[in-house]
This record gives C-alpha cells, structure tokens and sequence, in this order.
C-alpha cells in the first residue's frame, strides 16, 4: 500500500535514492570496520579490537534504522552488495594490519559521510519538503561526528 504521508512521490523517491545511498556508505564502513577488528595487530590489539567491536555494533544500528527509513516513505531499501559497492562514495583500501592506517581509513569514512548528511539536510528539508528525514540525518550525522572524534582521538 501506497505511503499518504504528506511527501510527494517525486519527493519520495528522491529522498529514497539519497537514503539508499548513505545506507550504502554505512554498510561499507560497517564491513570496513569489522575487517579492521578482525586483522588489528600492535601494542594496542586489545583495546582497537574492543573499539572496532564497539563502532561496528553501533554502525549495524544504523543501516537497520536508514532500511526502515526508506520504507517508511514507501520505497524498498537496497540489500544487494553489488548495489552497495556501486551506490557508496566509500573506498575499499587494501587490507592493512596497521592500527594508525587503520583508524586513518575509518576517520576518513566517516567525514566523508558527515560531509555528505550535512550537505542534504538542506536538500531534505527545502528540496524534498522532508523535516522528518532532514531531523533524522542530522541526528546520524552528529552520531558520525562522534564516533570521527573516537578516532581522531587515537591519531594525535
């Protein structure tokens, strides 16, 4: 059934396609970050593998939020990852065991989707005549800014 819910359905999709897209950044990071709780080595194995354990847990949180998101406005959430790799502005880099290339990598990624929610949350409220999903990408983005500040706080 069909969402009355005060979005155009222009609006809608476009909402929907950007939605997809942060939620195929998300789903590389997450795999990003798993990788690197899985292959961290060095003096503070321990401590990276419980912080990598501890970011990726609340990644997953987020890419089942932005999935039901975008069925909530009437539209179906991606779930292939050949769709993922090809929507993400994310990079895969080659596997690295080095915790401080590591964290560079993740820090990287999440600026680079703080940049990209902070650039639509004007294109939500005043393009798309969405504050629900502009309010929620603001909230995803100051969780982002957090967990950047995790990691940038590892990297001096």
């Amino acid at each position: 059934m069909k969402a009355n819910i005060g979005i155009s359905d222009e609006h809608a999709s476009s909402a929907a396609n950007v939605l997809n897209k942060i939620l195929a950044d998300e789903y590389l990071l997450y795999t990003k970050t798993r990788n690197y709780h899985w292959n961290v080595e060095g003096d503070k194995f321990m401590q990276l593998h419980l912080f990598f354990e501890s970011q990726y847990t609340q990644i997953d949180e987020f890419i089942d939020e932005i999935a039901e998101r975008i069925r909530q406005i009437g539209h179906y959430a991606q779930g292939r990852l050949k769709d993922f790799v090809l929507q993400s502005q994310l990079v895969e880099q080659e596997y690295t065991s080095d915790q401080t290339m590591q964290l560079k990598n993740l820090l990287d990624d999440h600026e680079a989707i703080i940049r990209f929610l902070r650039l639509h949350i004007d294109v939500f409220t005043n393009e798309f005549k969405d504050a629900g999903n502009a309010d929620y990408i603001t909230g995803l983005m100051e969780k982002h800014e957090k967990l950047a500040w995790f990691l940038r706080s590892y990297l001096k």
